[in-house]
Order: C-alpha cells, then sequence, then structure tokens
C-alpha cells in the first residue's frame, strides 16, 4: 500500500523537477494554490489529509508526467537508500557506479531516475549515503567533458534534488542521450544547457524529450 508520505513525497519531487513550489505546482495545475502547502497535509485534530485522485491527475496533464513517472517518486520509508528493494545489497559507504557510455542504455534507471537493474559495479563514497538517500556514480569515458572532467573521473549524482541555474547536472533525454552540462535556464517547456567542454555547442530541450535530470553533487578530482 502507498503511505500518506510516499504520495507527498512524490507531489513535492514533481514539483522540484519543474523547479516549481508545492504552491507553483498546485497554480500550474489550476489547483487553489494552497492545496499542497503542508498546512494542508494534516488536519486541526492530527488526521491525514491526502490529495484527490482528481488533484493527481491535474498536476500529471499540467507537467506532462506520466503515472509511472510519479510513482517513480515515491520511496517506501523503510528503504532508505532510495535504491528498488532487492535491487542491490546493503553497501555500507559504497554507492552504484556505472560508466557514462552504457547510461543511456535502457534498464539502468528507473521512471525517477533512481539506480535499478543489473550490471551496476560499485564505488566508495565520501559520506554514509544514508546522508544523500538514492545517490549514484558515473564515470567519465572519453574527453567530451574536457577540460572540467576527464577521462576516468567519477561524478556523484543526487537524482530527485532540486536543481537551480548554473548547477551542474546530467540530463538524460528519451532518445537515450546522457551528458553532463551546466543548467542555463529551465522555463516550463525547455532547458538549456551549457557545455563543458568549449569545442561542444550548447543544447536546448525540450521538457517533454527530457527523461530525467539530476544533480551533481561531486567529483573525484
Amino acid at each position: 500500500m502507498l503511505s500518506h508520505e510516499q504520495i507527498w513525497t512524490a507531489i513535492d519531487r514533481l514539483a522540484q523537477r519543474h523547479d516549481l513550489t508545492p504552491s507553483g505546482l498546485a497554480r500550474r495545475a489550476g489547483l487553489d494554490p494552497t492545496s499542497f502547502n503542508k498546512s494542508k497535509r494534516l488536519s486541526a485534530d492530527g488526521r491525514l489529509r491526502w490529495p484527490s485522485t482528481e488533484s493527481i491527475a491535474k498536476v500529471l496533464d499540467a507537467t506532462g508526467a506520466t503515472m509511472e513517472q510519479f510513482m517513480g517518486f515515491m520511496r517506501p520509508a523503510n528503504n532508505l537508500s532510495g535504491l528498488p528493494d532487492g535491487t542491490f545489497p546493503s553497501q555500507g559507504s559504497s554507492i552504484p557506479l556505472l560508466g557514462f557510455a552504457q547510461a543511456g542504455a535502457g534498464g539502468f534507471f528507473d521512471d525517477g531516475g533512481f539506480p535499478a537493474g543489473q550490471g551496476w559495479d560499485v564505488v566508495e563514497f565520501p559520506a554514509a549515503p544514508s546522508q544523500k538517500a538514492g545517490v549514484y556514480a558515473l564515470e567519465v569515458q572519453g574527453d567530451s567533458m574536457m577540460p572540467l572532467y576527464r577521462d576516468g573521473d567519477v561524478l556523484i549524482v543526487e537524482p530527485g534534488a532540486q536543481v537551480r541555474r548554473n548547477d551542474r547536472v546530467v540530463v538524460k533525454t528519451r532518445e537515450g542521450e546522457v551528458m553532463a552540462k551546466v543548467l542555463l535556464r529551465q522555463s516550463p517547456r525547455s532547458i538549456e544547457l551549457m557545455s563543458l567542454n568549449p569545442e561542444h555547442p550548447n543544447r536546448t530541450i525540450e521538457l517533454s524529450d527530457v527523461d530525467w535530470i539530476a544533480r551533481i553533487i561531486w567529483a573525484s578530482q
């Protein structure tokens, strides 16, 4: 069964993915701006308040998200790592590692941009994974990200984290292209990305063509 916490977490993360507050998400969906406020999630007597299925349907329509993506934003409360149950063993200070060349293939990520499936290696993370739930690592391959990132550098990525202008991010398109860029601008319809390598052009990508976007929080340089 889905919990009250999971439902509201999914709404918060959907808002973050589109660089919105919960109020902004409600407003975009044509709902009362206070519909998703923290104060509306519990009644005065402490009873749980749940968003209606109509409200969820409206935010999905307003953002272009699918129900599968919305479900991917939910993480069971007892799954502190944020990884799919049964996919990875308890790893202590290790997190999943994948090469950029493999990241564009299907089966390595769920609809929320979290690691899934088989074929991952592991790498040591400089902080306990419980402090950054769901983080994983991507290994740079080739020189397309020079001079900032070199072949063999490891990037630690945090899916689900709110991304802001000038953040370094990893973006995966629905066509399977995976790239590390700097987020210049995000509008309701598109994102503008600056290339790390001056020999590669900047990119503008329609949000409808974006599978997921995740923030780079650390690099092994």
